[in-house]
């Protein structure tokens, strides 16, 4: 009798708190978690003094496959190490480069929400060899197309001299070899730094630790333009060496390397593509032209059908929606890149669409497009989802149906066993990969699975919660009635 009051008591207890408990999918927990920007803080100029290592290997497009460790002095100066590798597993080194310089931050930025512009100056770019082959080649490079001050870089066949340190670039003699290998700091023009606490996992350990990511400006995707591009959006992010994620066993690797000892990475085996199931966005996500979103796929594997929720907001924490895009069509059989080591490649179709605006300036937008290009001509309004397939897409969001995309797509697991999706990097200036010669050789942020199953997460009902319509045009969950749990309890309590 005891225990039922007390599940009695229980019950009353979950209905009063603020906020209550919700019995949701996993996939619907990790957007309503996204959406808690209160956990994140950014500051505005951000603190860069210290160190800050990658979490893993990075691949840029070309495809370059590399780690970074960077060092900000309090006096602005800094001293940062990029090493390349021959392979996506970051453990045949290639080069090095040491670079020096200093940087010097300025206004909060008017064209990418929360970030910091800023300005650098190189003082010396140094270069060490890994090998005779990576000498041979970046040699060659060099000597072919750099001016004349650097045609002589290094004379055919000499000989690769184990941790021997060349000079590409130095301010005092205004020598500059390195636009042969595609360098160029400027992700250092656009910078934020965001903390937020990660819970202490150990069953004997209770609160939270630390972690602060660095973001820098993101690498254009066309090799010719990256020498001159200024970003508007991130790479993946850096972490503090000493606020960090844990655990990390790149971290550690990484900040205990020099140009002389290039980081060797774990071995990780590779994974076969397993689409099949949900995925959705492990953070708010940045891409060029100050696009803020999320994303939820879910992929059918035994038909190969696929549905996406692209959610996009105004603002750096995915707090202020401005509109939703779901999608939907069919792919391709995956085959591996000869490319992009590591990666497999997917052909996808989509053929169906809707669009939810979230606020009344996209609503304008859309009401003022030309009729029939996207929907009912001065029909949408905030929060009413409407289908856009019939108008074959939506000229004013750059929608277009049916619509082919040449993708790129990678699994991995994390250190805690959980599965990741990378899906190829879109290009930087706002196209699409809709033919095989605009395939992405990079990749966007990693998703994770949500669901081993397909999930359709917004006609879902909980037990606790009835809804109405939220924002998202997805099922709202508000607490059922005190009297309807205490009626539960006394049912138990009839029971016992």
């Amino acid at each position: 009798m005891v225990r039922c009051w007390w599940l009695a008591g229980l019950l009353v207890a979950c209905a009063a708190a603020e906020p209550p408990l919700r019995w949701e999918p996993r996939c619907r927990q990790q957007l309503r978690h996204l959406q808690d920007g209160a956990r994140i803080a950014a500051r505005l100029p951000p603190r860069l003094e210290g160190r800050w290592v990658s979490t893993g290997c990075e691949v840029r497009p070309g495809p370059e496959f590399l780690t970074r460790s960077y060092l900000f002095y309090a006096n602005r100066l800094f001293k940062a190490y990029q090493f390349y590798y021959w392979d996506p597993s970051c453990r045949d080194p290639s080069y090095s480069l040491v670079i020096k310089g200093k940087l010097r931050l300025r206004q909060a930025s008017w064209i990418t929400r929360g970030a910091t512009e800023a300005d650098y100056h190189l003082h010396k770019v140094g270069i060490v060899f890994h090998s005779q082959k990576a000498m041979r080649e970046v040699a060659s490079w060099i000597n072919q197309t750099s001016g004349e001050g650097c045609s002589g870089f290094l004379p055919p066949g000499r000989t690769w001299a184990p941790g021997a340190l060349y000079e590409l670039l130095s301010a005092k003699t205004e020598r500059d070899c390195t636009a042969a290998l595609g360098f160029a700091m400027h992700e250092l023009s656009l910078v934020r730094v965001e903390k937020h606490y990660q819970p202490l996992l150990q069953p004997q350990q209770s609160g939270s630790r630390l972690v602060e990511e660095l973001y820098l400006g993101d690498i254009h995707t066309e090799w010719v333009e990256r020498l001159h591009y200024r970003p508007t959006g991130y790479q993946r992010p850096m972490q503090s060496a000493v606020h960090h994620v844990h655990p990390c066993p790149a971290c550690g690797i990484i900040y205990r390397a020099d140009e002389h000892h290039p980081p060797i990475l774990p071995f990780r085996a590779q994974l076969p593509m397993q689409l099949s199931g949900s995925w959705v966005s492990t953070h708010c996500e940045v891409r060029p032209a100050v696009l803020f979103l999320t994303r939820y796929f879910i992929f059918h594997g035994n038909n190969h059908t696929w549905e996406g929720y692209y959610y996009h907001y105004s603002d750096p924490l995915c707090k202020q929606p401005t509109f939703t895009i779901y999608a939907s069509g069919h792919y391709t059989q995956g085959i591996p890149s000869s490319k992009v080591r590591g990666g497999t490649e997917l052909a996808f179709k989509v053929t169906q669409a809707r669009v939810t605006p979230m606020d009344q300036v996209t609503v304008m937008m859309l009401n003022s497009s030309e009729p029939g290009s996207c929907g009912l001509t001065s029909s949408w309004s905030a929060g009413v989802e409407q289908d856009i397939t019939p108008t074959n897409g939506c000229l004013a969001l750059g929608i277009k149906l049916p619509h082919t995309e040449y993708e790129l797509f990678k699994t991995e697991q994390d250190v805690k066993d959980r599965s990741l999706l990378y899906v190829g990097e879109r290009p930087t200036d706002g196209s699409s990969p809709d033919s095989p010669d605009k395939r992405p050789t990079s990749y966007q942020a990693p998703l994770i699975q949500c669901a081993g199953a397909p999930e359709e997460f917004s006609n879902y009902v909980s037990l606790k919660y009835l809804g109405k319509k939220d924002a998202n045009g997805s099922e709202a969950l508000k607490s059922l009635p005190v009297a309807f749990l205490l009626f539960i309890a006394l049912l138990f309590l009839r029971w016992d």
